[in-house]
């Protein structure tokens, strides 16, 4: 892909920050969450919701899928220097065992709300409605790709959520998690037939990898 001018990256930062503008024009803060780790079938959903000061545009923020590991790293590093204030709420596998993904998902929106040392005064989400916690919400459909401070939240959580895979690749070797982060690929699926499932895994979600060894 060819490098954006800096006339197109600003285009671009504009064009994905209109809600927020929006909001800062009304003299509100506003805040972007995201969440990862929905789909493995090993480890915790992560959320992040991050506050980035009114103005505040960074280069190179998108939707962190679209994204190498290193650019996510330097972002990673460039948001929490620049926000306002952040906070991450994980759920673990057993939490989403017991109460099922959807619920842990909001439960950790819920928990990355609370860790935020100042608090907004909207908080734009990717997707989810209604969340359970006291401040006005915005849900945005794809945010991650169309909302500039939902990207900013996705990246931190997609950091936060893979460094503590590859940590937990050494407590658990065998699986890939160092590669896959926990995501039912081929080679991860024959490892749980061989190992059987580690305390990462979701009981609820590898039950059929594990019944049809």
């Amino acid at each position: 892909m060819a490098r954006r001018t800096a006339e197109q990256e600003q285009a671009r930062l504009l064009a994905l920050s209109v809600r927020e503008r929006r909001y800062w024009e009304q003299g509100l803060l506003a805040a972007g969450a995201d969440e990862v780790g929905r789909g493995p079938l090993a480890g915790p959903v992560v959320a992040a919701a991050v506050l980035l000061p009114p103005g505040c545009l960074i280069e190179g923020v998108d939707d962190s899928k679209k994204l190498s590991e290193r650019k996510r790293e330097q972002l990673y590093e460039r948001i929490r220097e620049k926000a306002v204030a952040y906070g991450v709420g994980w759920v673990g596998p057993e939490r989403i065992d017991e109460i099922n993904i959807l619920q842990a998902t909001r439960e950790a929106f819920g928990l990355a709300y609370e860790a935020m040392e100042v608090k907004p005064d909207i908080l734009l989400v990717d997707a989810v409605k209604g969340l359970a916690i006291p401040v006005r919400q915005e849900a945005v459909v794809h945010g991650d790709a169309l909302c500039h401070s939902i990207g900013a939240a996705s990246i931190l959580a997609k950091v936060e959520r893979d460094r503590y895979m590859r940590q937990q690749a050494a407590l658990y070797p065998g699986y890939g998690f160092e590669t896959h982060k926990g995501y039912g690929t081929a080679a991860h699926m024959a490892a749980i037939r061989q190992l059987g499932p580690c305390p990462l895994h979701r009981r609820s979600f590898i039950r059929k990898v594990w019944e049809d060894r």
